[in-house]
């Protein structure tokens, strides 16, 4: 007997990410499977001072400020519920078109090795602004289960390459930089980890020295020269030549400061030198080379990045960015947690052993209806 086809839910996916440049929401039509149809995509960077307020309250939380991260908390969750609005008033669509909201929340605190992952952004009460059914709290399951709890993405990231000849990779750059390795278009046959620091080190040393957010185009980072010694000392760092599956906090690499008197211009040079090399070494760690390696996230607008990994993955690897997938790198995050939400209420799974390292695939995300 004929099966029936698979339901289509319509999803609402919100990121907030590591880099701390602002709120993405992007509504998706999917089976949680293998049909993904982004229907409409509005991003919201953050205001400088809300920007320094989240950057504040990063890292273990301490009773002094816990006050403050719950403030944090329900100003982001009412954040999320506005722009909620907005973005279906942009698709011309009403909360009634909607079957689910999925939110990543904002990450405080990640040590997967301590079984402990804190984003903020309080479900309960987006799922009573919205009237709509709230999946968050997306990697506890998995961290809590002896897992790294991210990436979470590789799995859209298969659904979205489905057509493309293999293997193939995806490279997010964001805060962190994190690849997927497809192989095969078997989903227990993801290989997917974080392979070093993304956008976050050049961002924070940008906004220390020049007051800058980002090195917009990595125009400035094309007129400095990169401190190769300094290079040499991150590269040792024992994280990457461990075996994946890995993952990282953003403030992983705080404790290699570049030395005094480093110019911006050099800072910058050398930052994105060190995004790119540990990239590159990070794909060592692969089964084997992508044909192709698309990159999305911030990262991918840096076009002196872009050169740097082209030069040192070239002629084994094709690099582009997602776009030339008709993709938008700027929403497939929260895309992906729109499709992530459909397959938390379906109960397939979220992470397998070849991307966060559990023990067997496994969904995830607590549902608030």
């Amino acid at each position: 007997m004929t099966q029936p086809p698979p339901r289509l839910f319509r999803a609402i996916g919100f990121m907030s990410g590591t880099s701390l440049d602002g709120l993405d929401a992007a509504i998706l039509e999917t089976d949680g499977r293998d049909h993904v149809r982004p229907l409409a995509f509005l991003g919201a960077a953050y205001d400088a001072p809300w920007r320094a307020r989240l950057r504040n309250i990063l890292g273990p939380p301490h009773p002094e400020n816990a006050d403050e991260i719950r403030a944090c908390e329900e100003i982001l969750t009412r954040r999320h519920s506005d722009h909620v609005h907005e973005l279906l008033r942009h698709a011309g669509m009403t909360p009634r078109d909607v079957d689910v909201v999925g939110v990543h929340g904002q990450t405080l605190w990640h040590r997967p090795q301590e079984r402990v992952t804190i984003q903020i952004g309080d479900g309960a009460l987006l799922a009573r602004l919205l009237g709509l059914p709230v999946v968050h709290q997306f990697r506890l399951n998995d961290v809590q289960t002896g897992g790294q709890g991210a990436p979470l993405v590789p799995v859209y990231h298969r659904a979205l390459t489905a057509a493309c000849p293999k293997p193939l990779a995806v490279l997010n750059i964001g805060g962190v930089a994190n690849v997927t390795w497809i192989g095969s278009p078997d989903e227990a046959d993801l290989v997917a980890f974080d392979v070093g620091p993304g956008n976050a080190l050049l961002d924070d040393w940008l906004l220390r020295t020049t007051g800058r957010a980002y090195d917009e185009g990595g125009a400035l980072a094309a007129t400095g020269r990169p401190d190769e010694a300094w290079l040499a000392a991150f590269l040792a760092h024992p994280f990457f030549a461990a075996p994946p599956p890995k993952s990282l906090d953003r403030a992983a690499f705080h404790a290699l400061p570049l030395p005094p008197g480093t110019s911006p211009a050099d800072g910058a040079a050398t930052l994105t030198h060190a995004t790119a090399r540990a990239i590159t070494r990070g794909l060592q760690h692969l089964p084997a080379l992508p044909r192709r390696l698309y990159v999305t996230g911030g990262g991918r607008l840096n076009t002196t990045l872009l050169f740097l990994l082209h030069n040192l993955v070239a002629p084994a690897t094709v690099v582009g960015t997602i776009e030339s997938l008709g993709a938008n790198g700027d929403a497939l995050e929260a895309e992906a947690f729109a499709y992530l939400a459909v397959r938390s209420i379906l109960g397939l799974p979220l992470s397998f052993p070849g991307t966060t390292g559990v023990p067997t695939p496994m969904t995830g995300g607590i549902v608030v209806r």
